[in-house]
């Protein structure tokens, strides 16, 4: 296992990425979007989850996020074996033409590692990076926001419904997230 990407500092600011396996563009539809949107609003109201930014893409979720309670691993995981279980909830019972390639893809995936059941939704990977400093963060949640400008979805990155780049607008949004000041200084700790 790489240890590249762990998070080692638990309460610490980090720039985190979620995929879908086999990067399956399941966030096309809204209600796999919602899911994930319900997820994260649950998890700042019970779990102490923090999010300074935020982007949900076709196939993966860009954030800045901390944990308050200083367990931000455990956060991340309970996010991704929830979210996991109701999309593969919502597959089964929602309409969905694509049904059995997603749940044969899901299942080929889980194969793959001893440690899954029958379905693995999200890649184990969070390529989590801590952020030390205003520059940094400044970076991250830009690139987080031009995400849907690069890909062609919107002209202007406040134009895509699912980006914290409406927060930042101070536009109506689906998530709350933390608007930060971004002045080049360190973060405080």
């Amino acid at each position: 296992m790489s240890t590249g990407y762990q998070i080692k500092e638990q309460d610490g600011l980090h720039f985190v990425t979620f995929q879908i396996v086999r990067w399956i563009d399941i966030f096309t539809r809204r209600i796999y979007r919602d899911i994930v949107v319900e997820s994260l609003c649950f998890c700042q109201q019970q779990k102490g989850l923090e999010i300074y930014a935020f982007v949900i893409m076709s196939n993966h979720i860009h954030l800045v996020i901390r944990s308050s309670k200083g367990d931000l691993s455990t956060t991340i995981k309970e996010f991704k074996s929830f979210t996991a279980k109701q999309i593969l909830k919502a597959i089964d019972t929602e309409p969905e033409s694509r049904r059995d390639w997603m749940l044969n893809l899901f299942e080929f995936s889980a194969k793959q590692h001893k440690r899954n059941e029958k379905h693995q939704v999200w890649t184990h990977e969070n390529h989590a990076e801590i952020i030390y400093e205003d520059k940094f963060l400044l970076q991250k949640v830009n690139y987080i926001h031009e995400n849907p400008v690069r890909a062609g979805i919107v002209e202007k990155a406040e134009d895509y419904l699912y980006s914290s780049a409406r927060n930042y607008a101070g536009l109506s949004t689906c998530l709350d997230v933390i608007v930060t000041p971004l002045s080049g200084k360190k973060i405080k700790r």
